[in-house]
């Protein structure tokens, strides 16, 4: 099911102008909000990051956020039990200008698609990639060529997931996801700002590990300080707490699923038990 412009339809009916600048310019943002039982986790949050992604780049919000909110609802109510809601707006359809149109309407679309949790067996490999992005990695744009071309070479390199590492040796996070690690019994990940995208599950997690009394520091770590790490982890919407177990072929501590971040994996999932189940 999809929301278009204000108006329900089946996906496959949903028509966008050629001309719409988040076609030829890459020129919007988007959400991504997990459904559980037929609740979403932390809608607010995720439509406050929308708002401030439109802030960021300039685009009117296209409709109150308390429709926006009603808008998910409807969809979840229609769709799965289990699910993800995308949303994205985009500056609207004009004839193709680099500069702003001065008198534009935003796209504004959103809709839902059935989604299944990993196995609790699944870890990720980890592939490193230069992060050549830009520096409003807060912004949830959709401008994500540098997020594809650093999958796919991920994919190509036999992981699942790529590590973004500035020229320095900083590791910033990954192509779709927050980076943990944990070293001695603590938590250490890079702190919010202009260099990631502070994801709302990241926020979660950080919230558990208070509640669990696990040390956190968030602080830019090298990825050498990663190859070294007791465990590593990333978190995602969809991937919730994931752990990371090699890093370029090599194994992150004993290569296996660290007992912290199981701990923290479990938790999390008690939170969202509690906040959309409970």
């Amino acid at each position: 099911m999809l929301y278009l412009n204000g108006s329900y339809m089946p996906i496959e009916e949903g028509r966008v102008s050629v001309e719409d600048r988040g076609f030829q310019f890459g020129d919007g943002v988007y959400e991504v909000v997990r459904v559980y039982d037929g609740r979403p986790f932390r809608l607010d949050r995720h439509l406050k990051r929308l708002q401030e992604s439109l802030d960021g780049v300039r685009i009117p919000t296209p409709e109150p956020v308390e429709k926006i909110a009603e808008v998910c609802r409807e969809l979840v109510r229609r769709g799965p039990a289990n699910a993800q809601i995308y949303l994205q707006v985009t500056r609207g359809a004009a004839p193709r200008s680099h500069a702003f149109p001065g008198d534009i309407r935003p796209t504004f679309l959103a809709y839902v698609r059935e989604v299944r949790r990993y196995p609790d067996e699944k870890s990720f490999s980890l592939v490193t990639v230069p992060d050549i992005r830009w520096s409003r990695c807060n912004l949830k744009t959709i401008c994500l060529l540098p997020n594809l071309l650093a999958k796919q070479k991920a994919v190509e390199g036999g992981g699942d997931e790529g590590l973004f590492v500035r020229e320095d040796g900083t590791v910033s996070e990954g192509t779709s996801s927050n980076a943990f690690l944990i070293k001695a019994g603590r938590l250490i990940t890079h702190p919010a700002g202009p260099r990631i995208l502070d994801g709302v599950t990241r926020v979660a997690v950080l919230e558990v590990a208070a509640d669990q009394g696990v040390p956190v520091e968030q602080r830019p770590f090298l990825l050498a300080e990663a190859r070294k790490a007791d465990e590593f982890f990333m978190t995602g919407t969809l991937t919730e707490v994931m752990p990371a177990v090699r890093i370029d072929g090599e194994p992150v501590g004993d290569g296996r699923q660290g007992p912290v971040t199981l701990r923290l994996r479990a938790a999390f999932r008690e939170r969202v038990d509690k906040e959309c189940r409970g």
